[in-house]
């Protein structure tokens, strides 16, 4: 049967409909009813605040209507598409963008559905549960919370994170004038990796001025041409400001700073420790013996001989540690601040500690002279170094002594002061003996020889550069260094005794492409290493002890660095190759690493020294910790390197055109890295600087070499340099070189064709110098088929 088209039913007539809003409603209530009703419930659907009311039919049209017309006078806000909220109120749960944080580093979010006309509260973000394995939200981030309301306001408890890990830009704000408008918003990025330039968009613009330093976040979306969009987050700073370069840093790298107030109440609860169940090691002369501006002391030392007539010549060394445990429990908002800061970061001008300053430089710090909760150790050594027994104790101490590496180095080289006078027969006459035999263990194991020498910033009062220097190596860090070795290695094994997970320091052994790589370098400059020889760490001793005065010194110290492993955190065991050490864990830096932490609570709970030693949670996530970890100790070292590239580059701006002595310490396709001398600075010398050749980057001899002269550029060689660009805001420094290349080398092979760098006015293309204007087949200008375009149209003519 064939179905008939459908006839549509006719419209009314105009004048025989009614509008609806015109019709009077009987059970509609007023409008202040309506306004408690929603202040009641915060947020309501129109169906619920129907059913409330009891209203059906054209009265529940007649409802939408009214509500539409409170919202639009604005004595209410409309969230959803049917859903209303009264004024000042947020809805039970909501989608949030994370928009300021307070000078006390807690973070503020903002409703995401707000009606702009009627912009709603802030709610400041509740602290994480003990619980939760996610890291805190980030400035830009959007959240989905829940909403409560307190006698302090609003409070927002985080449920998911929905971006986190956005990208975001720190950069300096550029005002110019622009073709469309009077004025045009630019943001520099001060990552000298991505010299990327945005515009700026958005409201608040006006409040911009040019210098400032921001954070923004780009503007999803295809952007074709121009520089991409982006929006400002916060304003952090100004870039003629001295210590902006910490703070570009900290933002760059996202460290977590401040602490939630949660965290610092807790902090401020806490009492100076009581004996109870302590041992007593007050009697002990404990001293600290730090860098001489330090704030917090983890570790104090006391040594003497063994009088065990079974031991002869043997020391018995203290390592007492603040038993930072007893202060920072697990779960506690402490444990969840120190864990998501994993360590403390360090700068020139400031410290972003792991702990708040109540605890890390007040009690857990072992002043002198004050009772501190400690960990401590006792180790035995033989006359031969060897480390002969341990016991570790849970203790009440006391400093008898503050001292600082110069001070108590001073003491013991006959210039001993009003300090170490006193002290300098009875404590540290035998500190010194102890390390003396501690010396003769450590030669026999055998750690690595790499020298890395470190560079110190110091600032005056106002944050400027005054100088910046080599640090140089005492006997007094050298002991404190051993015997906090020493102490790690005893917690190690403690735990490994009583089958207590935990997590360890580990360096792994050189990867077998790194030692061939080493090998083949090797090779070309005459000294021959073993292929085949599993990498020792005495076979690296004997190789950088064999050329210590020779000329390439500097050069195979480079490369046997280069060819270790990166150290990290771990809960399985791979050993410490560079400390030649089978058992190797954190335990001497409890104020300002999370791993030491880590291993005092499994040794709390190992040796039962209490009911707040390691939870069967953080057994169950030791893996998750110590990759987190990993990463915040890799974050905070970038953070760290950058902002001292960018005070060096400060200090040497006014100094372009000046000679300096450096070193080769990298070499690429692109250039040479070189380190100066007296500063440590590090900079670039462009392969477009090098001359008029063709320089190819050997990977095996690490360095470039003249396709047609052959002269080279080798790693670690001693150079003179010439300082043509420092930009403080990127940290970068731009060198030309004076000094004349190595001549080439009859007998080597030659260099490999199709890495190259280009000289000045050159360009490559196929295999041999073209002069400028040639197209290098490789290098392709416009993309891929253009490149592919122009070869096919060569090939026509």
């Amino acid at each position: 049967m064939t179905k008939l088209p459908r006839i549509p039913r006719a419209a009314k007539a105009p004048h025989l409909q009614k509008p609806v809003a015109s019709r009077p409603s009987r059970g509609l209530p007023d409008d202040q009813t309506l306004l408690d009703a929603l202040a009641a419930s915060r947020e309501i659907d129109v169906g619920d605040l129907a059913k409330q009311f009891g209203l059906k039919g054209d009265d529940r049209r007649a409802l939408r209507q009214r509500l539409k017309a409170l919202s639009e006078e604005g004595r209410l806000h409309k969230s959803g598409r049917k859903s209303f909220g009264a004024i000042g109120a947020l809805p039970d749960t909501g989608v949030c963008e994370v928009v300021e944080r307070d000078i006390d580093g807690e973070l503020w979010v903002k409703w995401g559905k707000t009606d702009p006309k009627n912009p709603s509260p802030l709610a400041r973000l509740a602290p994480l549960k003990p619980s939760a394995a996610q890291t805190p939200p980030a400035m830009g981030d959007r959240i989905y919370v829940r909403f409560e309301q307190t006698s302090d306001g609003w409070v927002a408890h985080l449920i998911k994170v929905l971006d986190q890990g956005a990208p975001k830009l720190v950069g300096v704000v550029r005002i110019g004038r622009s073709r469309k408008g009077p004025r045009e918003y630019r943001l520099e990025s001060v990552n000298r990796k991505e010299k990327s330039s945005f515009t700026l968009t958005g409201g608040n613009l006006d409040t911009l001025e040019d210098g400032d330093v921001v954070i923004a976040a780009p503007v999803g979306g295809v952007h074709k041409y121009g520089p991409k969009p982006a929006r400002v987050l916060e304003v952090i700073g100004k870039e003629d400001s001295p210590k902006i370069a910490s703070v570009m840093a900290i933002h760059s790298h996202g460290l977590p700073i401040g602490f939630q107030s949660s965290t610092e109440d807790e902090a401020k609860t806490a009492e100076p420790p009581t004996l109870g169940k302590r041992t007593d090691l007050r009697d002990l002369p404990f001293v600290t013996i730090d860098p001489v501006d330090a704030k917090d002391h983890d570790d104090a030392v006391y040594a003497h001989a063994d009088d065990d007539p079974a031991n002869p010549d043997g020391h018995v060394v203290w390592v007492a540690i603040a038993d930072v445990a007893s202060y920072v429990t697990s779960g506690s908002s402490l444990d969840r601040d120190a864990r998501d800061k994993g360590n403390s970061t360090y700068f020139p001008d400031r410290v972003e500690p792991m702990l708040p300053h109540v605890l890390s430089s007040g009690l857990c710090s072992l002043q002198e002279g004050e009772n501190r909760a400690t960990l401590a150790v006792r180790m035995v050594f033989n006359a031969a170094g060897k480390k002969i027994g341990h016991k570790f104790v849970r203790g009440l101490m006391r400093s008898a002594a503050k001292l600082s590496y110069e001070q108590a180095q001073a003491a013991i080289d006959g210039n001993p002061d009003d300090k170490t006078g006193p002290i300098l027969d009875a404590l540290l006459k035998p500190l010194w003996a102890a390390h003396a035999c501690l010396t003769r263990g450590r030669t026999v194991r055998q750690p690595l020889h790499i020298t890395s020498p470190e560079r110190r910033v110091k600032l005056d009062a106002d944050g400027n550069v005054v100088s910046i220097e080599q640090r140089v190596s005492l006997d007094a860090m050298q002991l404190i260094e051993e015997m906090m070795i020493q102490a790690n290695v005893s917690a190690a094994e403690e735990l490994q005794k009583h089958k207590t997970p935990l997590i360890y320091r580990v360096h792994e052994t050189p990867s077998l492409e790194k030692v061939s790589n080493l090998a083949d370098f090797l090779q070309t400059i005459g000294l021959p290493w073993n292929k085949g020889e599993p990498p020792r760490t005495e076979r690296f001793n004997a190789l950088l002890d064999s050329q210590k005065e020779g000329p390439h010194a500097e050069i195979i110290n480079e490369v046997v660095l280069r060819t270790q492993m990166q150290a990290h955190y771990s809960p399985e065991n791979y050993g410490h190759f560079g400390l030649n050490l089978d058992n190797y864990a954190h335990f001497t830096s409890p104020i300002r690493r999370y791993a030491d932490l880590i291993v005092h609570r499994g040794l709390i709970r190992a040796l039962k020294l209490g009911d707040d030693g390691l939870t069967d949670y953080e057994i169950k996530t030791l893996a998750d910790t110590a990759e987190h970890i990993t990463a915040t100790e890799r974050r905070s070292m970038q953070a760290e390197r950058e902002a001292i590239e960018r005070y060096v580059a400060a200090f040497l701006h006014d100094k372009v055109g000046a000679t300096f002595a450096g070193r080769i310490v990298g070499v690429t396709r692109f250039g040479l890295f070189v380190k100066l001398t007296d500063t440590g600075a590090d900079g670039i010398i462009p392969v477009s600087s090098l001359g008029n050749d063709y320089f190819v980057h050997d990977d095996v001899q690490h360095a470039l070499i003249g396709e047609r002269s052959g002269e080279r550029w080798r790693l670690g060689r001693q150079i003179e340099v010439e300082l043509t660009e420092a930009m403080p805001i990127t940290g970068g420094l731009v060198f030309k070189m004076l000094s004349e290349p190595e001549a080439a080398d009859p007998n080597a092979p030659k260099p490999r064709l199709g890495v190259r760098g280009r000289g000045p006015g050159y360009q490559t293309r196929g295999k041999g110098p073209k002069k400028a204007g040639f197209r290098d087949k490789t290098i392709k200008s416009g993309g891929p088929k253009h490149g592919v375009k122009n070869m096919k149209k060569k090939k026509k003519r």
